[in-house]
């Protein structure tokens, strides 16, 4: 398979001046050009992680690597420094320094798993060899920390996250799209170990895994009651492909008698639904059995969670101990008789405090007799003064208008006896006419 196929290469790939320097060895002296140092360690460092991040691998070495980035039938042939310089910097360790830095008795459960002899490295190692083997496998930590993230995730949301316990085999059928193979699965678990989040065990020549359950901030030795969980669990889960497989033969043994007497075949179809019934006893002996384990598994959970309870209990009792520690009888009523003389004392100071009300009121009545006497004191012209008329201004000539009679509409008839009548009748003194301008107007009558 070519390289392309398994990761993308960056754009300069084909660009052969930039690739011919990339390709070349480094200079036994950083100091002679840094810069070209650093860009071609760069540059390789990121490609290496990027290319087992594109392949699902966390372990690189440096024979595939030559094989993985081989362009025009050429190798890089600084790939080992860039091993090396990435080991210094901690973004690489080797597989079995990674194994032994975790306390889990690898070597008993994990036996044929690593790609390489410990003790060669060991040799290399004190010998002082700067040559790095071309089997030696090393560890991308960046990787294995997001692998190990990424199954601790796909556990939780499956449907053995209710199971402490999880086997081997069935842990690596769960994580089939997360890790490529069998070792990534292991380096992933041997994260996990370093972070207290799982323990692996061997139980009866099968390797059992126990997860961290949630509210957990690290995960708890595998005790015998786990075992005994587990084991029942596994009882289980058996029954219950048995009873199911039953089931399905029961089923099949009716369809045959069926068939059988369709045919005319009666005496088979007999022999088929005894079958049927033999089977359907057996699935019932079967199920009886399930119940009872499901009954056990409930009540183990139920005494873990009466656990659970017991132990918030005492730890409330403890806290609710701590807390009332100085807390006495004695003190409490003292306390109380004390906060009552303080409000006592608090009423005769408000007391004391609203004689000053007094005071406040002949500072008013003062000052509403100041007020009047400014009052009596202002000039007289002023006081004698009508009031500010508050009705609306008419037009002018339309008061007096108003106050005159109306316009007779018919024909003027009056004798000259009736005129002089009607002035005699106007001949008044003066006091009679300020009598009558208060009155109303009195009009004219038309002579008949």
């Amino acid at each position: 398979m070519s390289v392309s196929a398994e990761i993308k290469l960056p754009l300069e790939w084909d660009d052969d001046e930039r690739m011919n320097f990339l390709f070349s060895d480094f200079k036994e002296n950083r100091d002679v050009n840094t810069l070209d140092w650093d860009s071609k360690m760069d540059f390789w460092t990121a490609l290496i992680v990027k290319g087992c991040r594109d392949r699902g691998t966390v372990c690189v070495n440096l024979q595939d690597l030559n094989r993985t980035f081989r362009r025009k039938e050429k190798s890089p042939l600084g790939l080992a420094t860039v091993l090396q310089s990435m080991a210094r910097r901690g973004k690489v360790q080797r597989e079995s320094e990674f194994a032994a830095n975790v306390d889990c008795g690898w070597l008993s459960w994990g036996v044929g798993l690593l790609l390489v002899k410990p003790l060669k490295w060991t040799f290399s190692a004190l010998l002082g060899s700067s040559r790095v083997p071309l089997e030696e496998s090393f560890v991308v930590i960046e990787l294995v920390k997001e692998k190990a993230a990424e199954l601790l995730r796909v556990y939780r949301k499956s449907e053995f996250s209710n199971c402490s316990i999880i086997s081997f085999q069935e842990l690596g059928a769960l994580s089939s799209d997360i890790c490529a193979d069998e070792s990534t699965l292991c380096m992933a678990l041997l994260q996990l170990q370093r972070d207290k989040q799982v323990t692996v065990s061997l139980h009866d020549g099968e390797k059992i895994v126990k997860f961290c359950q949630p509210g957990q901030e690290r995960v708890s030795p595998i005790s015998d009651v786990d075992i005994g969980i587990y084991q029942l669990q596994r009882s289980e889960k058996l029954l219950e492909e048995r009873v199911k497989k039953l089931g399905q033969e029961a089923d099949k043994c009716k369809e045959e008698a069926r068939i059988l007497l369709r045919e005319g075949k009666k005496s088979q179809a007999l022999r088929c639904l005894r079958g049927r019934k033999r089977v359907e006893k057996r699935a019932e002996n079967l199920f009886s059995k399930l119940e009872s384990i499901r009954g056990i598994l409930d009540r183990i959970a139920q005494s873990q969670t009466d656990k659970m309870v017991i132990q918030a209990y005492q730890a409330g009792v403890s806290a609710l101990k701590l807390s009332l520690k100085d807390v006495t009888v004695e003190r409490a009523e003292n306390l109380v008789d004390q906060i009552q003389e303080l409000c006592d004392t608090q009423d005769e100071v408000n007391q004391t405090l609203s004689s000053v009300t007094a005071a406040d009121e002949d500072v008013d009545e003062l000052e509403e007799e100041l007020k009047s006497l400014l009052d009596e004191s202002k000039p007289a012209s002023i006081a004698d003064l009508p009031a500010v008329p508050t009705r609306k201004l008419q037009p002018a000539g339309e008061t007096t208008l108003s106050s005159l009679p109306a316009v007779p509409y018919t024909p003027l008839s009056y004798s000259s006896e009736e005129l002089e009548e009607e002035l005699n009748r106007l001949t008044l003194t003066d006091s009679d006419l300020q009598q009558k301008s208060k009155s109303p107007d009195r009009r004219l009558e038309p002579a008949h």
